[in-house]
């Protein structure tokens, strides 16, 4: 059994083994993908083989659509040339359900894959071809965020784009370079209309990859070095819109227990590959079962009817509305938590935390009762279903092999967002009250008892990797558990101000006395941080009663 147009034709032998194949005629829908491409994705990682590539199948599968997807890859061209074209540009998907049971589904759906390589000159004029077919509707991303910065931390170009900015629409060396000098094709032939979707999970992302876009349109004008009128062209939103998005779908890195049950199956070729850039990838994606992709309904060239499939299609402010439900109260607050929990608690899988009484208690009232009375419903996703899903479904899930240590990196970057959205929210709507908090300040307390990188049982652990690690740590540098709480506690005051990590200045709107006490009592000694958060979990007047 092969992952190739050949090895699927029997198709009994998969579906003995109860794999889902691909019940569409593929040389037909290849041929009228090449002809007429509508979908060009950009971004040939593991989120689109699990997600995009599976809404397409199944949308072929029903007749709803009668061509396929065309991939490209922009970054690390290894992807295409290593995974993607020796399998025929075929996967496998496992979805791990909750139930502990899994789905197979050989995924055929892509019928092209090109390196976005300008140095490549057949895949790269196939591209120009592509963009300049008027059959074309939407052009999507998932490059991660990262991917649509020009300039680095530091405020400095990004590789290439110096060059790009310099050379105009010909040979670009860097991503949004290519993305920008393939559009221009477009506008060059006839100004042809088309969606530049981000499906990146990132806030407001059609904004972010417009920045980039625009940058570039307005360089080239500026120095003459494009065709008059694109900028105009990348600005006129009858020819070109950024819709914003909100995606949200665990896909972790492909699984050694999935390959093996690939290869008891009889499947061969499982090997990953890590490529040069250090990208791993395998023949089959893993991914959780639950998924939603909510999308701005902006589209000058029309769309397919993907909503048959399960998307959504809205305007820009329940976009927002479903982004602000899931990041900063439903979802990834509760990871956050989790995350800076599981690092001090040594769990080494974040579905393990949800077996401990004390994290689940915790969990729960952090988003059912902390954050849900600032939500603001967006109508087309209930908050409260939501979040049933993601604590009874989606975090517990046995077979996501999704650790703390991964969920608790940048988390400086995230607290803000996660936690400082909902203080605004208690703030600003007179019927709440700041002091009905106790889990949220709790979980800044977690974090900064986190950094001092001593685990609950006294031992050291590593750090996950964070941009203000170094800056943060300084304040309990030489925190040694139980020797001077108090102490302790007057060396993390300056951080309790920094808006940049928490949103808001700690102090100024009176939690900072809260995550102090707290702080003094994960401190106290080896064992602390569990006793507080079992104290915490089953009695809230708990911390009244400590005194620093």
């Amino acid at each position: 059994m092969k992952l190739t147009i050949e090895g699927i034709k029997n198709t009994k032998e998969w579906e003995d083994k109860g794999y889902s194949l691909p019940q569409f005629d593929r040389k037909k829908v290849e041929a009228a993908t090449k002809a007429e491409p509508f979908w060009i994705h950009f971004g040939a990682g593991n989120i689109f083989r699990a997600f995009q590539a599976n809404v397409v199948q199944e949308l072929l599968n029903r007749g709803v659509l009668d061509r396929g997807l065309v991939v490209a890859e922009g970054y690390d061209y290894e992807i295409i040339e290593k995974m993607y074209r020796p399998h025929d540009n075929i996967g496998a998907l496992v979805t791990l359900k909750s139930s502990g049971s899994v789905e197979k589904t050989v995924v055929a759906s892509i019928m092209e894959s090109l390196a976005a390589d300008s140095s490549n000159e057949k895949d790269w004029a196939r591209l120009l071809e592509i963009f300049r077919n008027p059959s074309l509707q939407m052009v999507t991303f998932t490059i991660t965020e990262k991917g649509y910065l020009l300039r680095n931390a530091a405020g400095l170009m990004m590789p290439g784009v110096e060059d790009d900015f310099a050379a105009g629409p010909v040979l670009p060396k860097s991503y949004i370079g290519k993305v920008v000098t393939l559009l221009h094709e477009r506008y060059a032939n006839g100004e042809l209309p088309i969606a530049m979707v981000s499906m990146d999970n990132c806030s407001h992302n059609g904004d972010k990859l417009y920045a980039a876009v625009n940058e570039f349109a307005t360089e080239w004008e500026n120095r003459g070095v494009c065709k008059p009128g694109f900028l105009d062209y990348v600005n006129n939103p009858s020819k070109v819109s950024f819709p914003w998005t909100m995606i949200d779908k665990i896909t972790p890195r492909p699984d050694a227990k999935i390959e093996k049950i690939l290869a008891e199956d009889g499947i061969e070729q499982l090997d990953p590959v890590i490529t040069s850039k250090k990208t791993y990838v395998a023949p089959f994606v893993n991914a959780e079962e639950c998924q939603y992709l909510v999308i701005e309904d902006n589209f000058p060239n029309g769309r397919p009817e993907l909503e048959k499939a399960g998307l959504y299609f809205t305007d820009r402010a329940t976009v927002d509305k479903v982004e602000k439900m899931k990041v900063c109260t439903c979802l990834n607050p509760l990871h956050t938590f989790l995350a800076v929990s599981g690092c001090l608690l040594g769990y080494t899988l974040i579905a393990d935390e949800m077996k401990d009484p004390d994290l689940l208690a915790l969990v729960k009232r952090l988003g059912y009762d902390e954050g849900l009375p600032v939500v603001v419903d967006p109508g087309i996703i209930k908050p409260r279903n939501f979040i049933d899903e993601v604590v009874n479904i989606r975090i517990p899930n046995p077979f996501m092999p999704d650790t703390p240590q991964r969920i608790a990196c940048d988390t400086s970057q995230k607290l803000s967002i996660r936690f400082g959205e909902t203080i605004k929210g208690y703030l600003a709507r007179p019927e709440l009250n700041l002091s009905n908090l106790k889990v949220l300040p709790l979980v800044f307390a977690l974090w900064l008892r986190y950094l001092t990188g001593i685990g609950d049982d006294g031992k050291a652990f590593e750090l996950s990797p964070d941009p203000l690690l170094e800056d943060c740590k300084k304040y309990l540098n030489g925190l040694e558990l139980g020797a001077n709480s108090a102490k302790a506690v007057e060396a993390i005051k300056p951080l309790l101000t920094r808006k940049d990590i928490f949103g808001l200045d700690l102090v100024e709107i009176g939690l900072a006395e809260l995550v102090e006490k707290y702080f003094y009592n994960l401190i106290k000694a080896p064992g602390a941080v569990r006793d507080t958060l079992h104290l915490v979990a089953t009695d809230s007047s708990f911390i009244v009663k400590v005194n620093i």
